[in-house]
């Protein structure tokens, strides 16, 4: 094998912890606002790329929600979707599971009909032309009310056969996952599955109310798990799997260096850890570069790399038989890389 990384980017993964306003590039940003009308604080795409360092989650949330009012029509949302996906493509995602915030949406006077017909029209463009599989998860606000998360869920059920899940996701402190169990359970009887960022910012025990209360799939994050044996026991013991997003982490202040975080400890817990980007344009690299950054600073090794990309696949929401494929063109790809099976 070469000092060359190209092997992981060659290497079969699935995304499950994206958010596609969360991949709006400065350059979009400019060319939608042009388009639609939008006036920016900002004059020019350098400005606002310098916008884009932050050290806390409460300054990536005042740009993301700016960002994103430029997206007002069913071609905005697809032009958004579709852009990520050809990213994820050259980064050897076969399969993508992409949270949405329709609250912000709505929030700003945009239909639910026009969000949902533009990323779905992305997304099977994206399977027929790309050959990326989506699954589509529609994340509750946790700073807003549950009733609103409820009136969301209402005005979703028109769509629900083209949403898989509901998550949960915004600022985590002060908004445990307790304050929706109501709108989980209401999701649940509808036979979505269920995620929930916890463990980001929140202690430990947001992320047991996620597990108890919320009975969730899969586990956002989860990072502050670590800080309790007896929770990583649990999630080793129940296969839970984590969404971890390195880059994200860092930008945001979850750990001070790459060189600290809990990647690695978690796979030599057993835990069912993945790699994702989270949002990129803000982070500063989409699902490739994550892995990149968590080898060279974690030094991980090459079957912790395929045990990675595996795992993607293991806690992804799609059927048995598809995953079982997956699983078989990883090993490929490892053996292809030089790597033993």
């Amino acid at each position: 094998m070469t000092q060359s990384h190209d092997w992981i980017r060659s290497l079969p993964k699935a995304e499950l912890h994206l958010h596609l306003e969360g991949t709006l590039e400065p350059e979009m940003v400019f060319g939608l606002a042009a388009r639609n009308g939008v006036a920016l604080p900002y004059a020019s795409v350098e400005q606002l790329r310098a916008a884009y360092r932050f050290t806390q989650l409460d300054d990536f949330l005042a740009v993301y929600y700016q960002g994103m009012s430029v997206l007002l029509t069913e071609r905005d949302f697809h032009e958004l979707t579709l852009a990520y996906m050809r990213r994820a493509a050259a980064d050897g995602v076969r399969h993508a599971e992409v949270f949405f915030d329709p609250q912000a949406h709505l929030r700003r006077g945009v239909p639910m009909q026009v969000v949902m017909r533009g990323i779905g029209a992305a997304l099977r463009e994206a399977q027929r032309v790309l050959g990326i599989s989506s699954c589509l998860i529609l994340c509750f606000l946790r700073d807003l009310p549950e009733s609103d998360a409820l009136e969301t869920l209402r005005l979703a059920e028109p769509y629900l056969d083209e949403i898989t899940a509901v998550g949960l996701d915004s600022a985590e402190l002060q908004h445990p996952p307790a304050k929706f169990e109501r709108v989980f359970a209401a999701a649940r009887a509808r036979g979505l599955r269920l995620v929930a960022h916890a463990g980001e910012e929140g202690p430990p025990a947001y992320v047991r109310e996620a597990l108890d209360l919320l009975c969730i799939d899969r586990l956002d994050h989860g990072n502050r798990a670590m800080e309790d044996p007896e929770l990583v026991e649990r999630l080793r013991a129940t296969g839970m799997t984590l969404t971890v997003c390195p880059l994200s982490n860092l930008r945001l202040g979850g750990v001070p260096h790459m060189a600290s975080h809990p990647l690695r400890r978690m796979l030599e817990a057993g835990l069912r850890v993945t790699v994702n980007s989270d949002d990129p344009a803000y982070f500063g690299g989409y699902v490739h570069e994550n892995f990149v950054q968590a080898v060279e600073h974690l030094a991980l090794a090459p079957a912790q790399v395929v045990a990675l990309a595996r795992n993607s696949f293991e806690g992804s929401f799609l059927p048995q038989h598809q995953i079982d494929a997956h699983l078989l063109d990883v090993d490929r790809a490892a053996i292809a890389a030089g790597l033993p099976p």
